[in-house]
């Protein structure tokens, strides 16, 4: 079983410019899920989105090509691909040489799945999206929609999680809110160095204190962990102790080494969100 401290995370990496698969790094969710008390299936559905933006491969006569990669990887998957292993993987592309887009997409699409499915009894697949340059001007840029939590004038002295500061009223009638905020930091699980992201959550049920929910999420500011950890850990919190029927948390991280990572996860079905990326992003 590969451990985030075996991965070429904070280690000088040799880049390879030459296709090379086992680059990708799988790393289980379970062993971070049992610490926030999940032991089997999730009370969640959901995926992680991600950004590949610096793609390049050689066509057939050597002249290079560039796209943006949009990539889905459902959180049913048994593993996350760690980051600094999929950025050398893009690496691997850029003298290789294929005959089309669609190769390079359907590539990526095999080598991710294996990769994140690898140990499942029954593997999937990952979705691949390739944005090809005369399409670049149609990428959007747009904000979380929602309800402003950074708008409170708060007094903030922890910072590490502390899902304690979360409170809802179970006295009062229910009610639906979709709150977001920008002020999500976390760090890396293996360098230390900082991720910084914003945050949507939409629910019903017991509204929820709002300055306790901008509290908690700003008391992850020192904290050690993958994005798709931090989500999954929010999502818990807000589960257990404030109880709502529906809930859905999405985050949007800043980009590192050319890729962002957007982790959603929702406790009903429902579309997937767009890959829309934030002004930061």
């Amino acid at each position: 079983m590969n451990q985030p401290e075996q991965s070429q995370l904070g280690k000088a990496s040799a880049y390879t410019d030459r296709y090379d698969a086992s680059l990708l790094f799988p790393i289980p969710r379970a062993t971070k899920r049992a610490e926030i008390g999940i032991e089997a299936t999730p009370p969640f559905l959901g995926a992680d989105l991600w950004t590949a933006f610096e793609l390049s491969w050689l066509n057939e006569r050597g002249k290079p090509q560039v796209a943006l990669a949009h990539i889905t990887v459902p959180c049913e998957t048994p593993n996350i691909v760690e980051s600094k292993s999929f950025k050398l993987y893009l690496n691997s592309f850029n003298s290789t040489r294929f005959a089309s887009a669609q190769d390079v997409q359907a590539r990526i699409r095999a080598d991710i799945s294996e990769a994140a499915w690898r140990g499942a009894e029954h593997p999937g697949t990952v979705g691949v999206r390739l944005t090809l340059p005369e399409q670049f001007d149609r990428e959007p840029v747009h904000e979380l929609d929602g309800l402003s939590l950074d708008r409170l004038d708060i007094e903030c002295t922890q910072y590490q999680p502390a899902p304690e500061l979360l409170r809802a009223h179970f006295d009062e009638a229910p009610v639906s809110e979709v709150l977001v905020s920008h002020l999500l930091k976390s760090n890396c699980l293996v360098t230390g160095q900082p991720d910084w992201g914003s945050l949507r959550i939409a629910y019903s049920g017991p509204q929820i204190d709002q300055e306790g929910l901008l509290q908690y999420i700003v008391s992850f500011r020192d904290h050690n962990e993958f994005h798709e950890q931090c989500v999954e850990r929010i999502f818990m919190d807000l589960w257990t102790r404030c109880k709502p029927i529906k809930l859905e948390v999405y985050a949007r991280y800043t980009r590192r080494g050319g890729l962002d990572i957007n982790p959603w996860r929702t406790s009903h079905p429902q579309q997937l969100p767009l890959n829309t990326r934030t002004a930061r992003q």
